[in-house]
């Protein structure tokens, strides 16, 4: 299998989408902070900092924004929806960070739907850092996409 972000003499390249046709796009993405109970609880409504989940939710948006920025190879899209929902699970115990984005274009949007929920979660991470250091981020990854010539994944 041959890498899409190489030329034939091994070095980086942007993939040129110019002849692709364009197609409406969706990719959703998750990732978990996962904390102790009594940092949970901080995070529904007790921080010192405000409303963690909130500040996490914009964060992962301007992050899926910004991604072409962050991404040296990934092409700026035209983002149509960005929807970043955060949820506290006490069984984890934890945060569960999902984005859902979509476009019409000519390349995914998974690197913006991966990019979002990571720094969803390290805007958590953040907020929380003064009750716990020892918080960890795990589990980013693609849950599905839609679209385009590779078709549909789900994980």
């Amino acid at each position: 299998m041959s890498l899409t972000h190489f030329d034939q003499q091994g070095q980086a390249h942007m993939v040129d989408i110019s002849t692709k046709p364009t197609t409406a796009r969706e990719a959703v993405a998750e990732g978990l902070v996962l904390m102790q109970p009594e940092t949970l609880v901080l995070a529904q409504g007790g921080a010192a900092k405000g409303d963690v989940m909130g500040v996490a939710r914009l964060a992962g948006i301007m992050g899926a924004k910004r991604t072409a920025d962050l991404i040296p190879l990934c092409h700026p899209l035209p983002i149509s929806k960005v929807a970043i929902e955060l949820e506290a699970d006490p069984d984890l115990p934890g945060i569960r960070v999902t984005a859902t984005l979509r476009t019409t274009g000519q390349t995914g949007i998974e690197m913006e739907a991966l990019t979002a929920v990571s720094v969803a979660c390290l805007t958590v991470y953040d907020m929380l850092k003064a009750a716990e250091k020892g918080m960890r981020i795990e589990g980013i990854r693609l849950l599905r996409k839609t679209g385009g010539k590779s078709g549909a994944y789900e994980a």
